[in-house]
């Protein structure tokens, strides 16, 4: 197990690279059979779905659009349980199927912010495609369709996840070391 310090935390391995591919190559998959026929609009929220949904998309192989939101709701290592919105929807969702790429599903604040939104500028459908579910903190009760994996209630970083900016280039995702 590898050891880490980002910022002044000790993180250690939680989910490795191999793991990590072979969900992104899961989810694609049942994405690309549920959606056979159709157009799907990816909605990816920024910063900390940019790696997985790079990684995602490139398995899709379905006609299909990408497009970003960035939201923020952290800080340091916990939600803030606000949401700011840095940069809006400027596509036109009107009919569409919108699968939201999230990094992480934990209070789910950010997806109750984008289904609102998407729901007003009328969507077709709306599910959600994520790395990571945390049904413990989850408060909403939108299903979560496409999961990589479920972990317990706990702070991670890397592979798009940062801890105050930090780790976001790291290739596997790691959970505070806390001893």
């Amino acid at each position: 197990m590898e050891i880490i310090q980002l910022n002044n935390k000790p993180f250690k391995t939680y989910i490795s690279s191999i793991e990590i591919a072979e969900s992104c190559t899961k989810m694609a998959n049942q994405i690309n059979s549920d959606y056979k026929n159709k157009r799907p609009l990816f909605l990816a929220v920024l910063n900390g779905s940019f790696i997985f949904a790079a990684d995602l998309f490139r398995k899709i192989n379905l006609p299909s659009d990408i497009s970003f939101v960035k939201i923020a709701s952290y800080s340091g290592t916990n939600s803030t349980e606000k949401i700011n919105n840095l940069i809006g929807i400027n596509e036109n969702i009107e009919g569409r199927d919108i699968i939201i790429i999230e990094d992480i599903v934990d209070t789910g604040n950010t997806l109750h912010y984008l289904f609102e939104i998407l729901k007003e500028k009328k969507a077709n459908t709306i599910q959600i495609a994520t790395l990571l579910f945390k049904p413990e903190a989850y408060k909403w009760n939108y299903p979560v369709q496409y999961v990589g994996k479920t972990i317990p209630n706990v702070f991670v970083v890397g592979y798009g996840l940062d801890y105050d900016g930090f780790g976001r280039n790291l290739n596997s995702i790691y959970i505070l070391n806390e001893k």
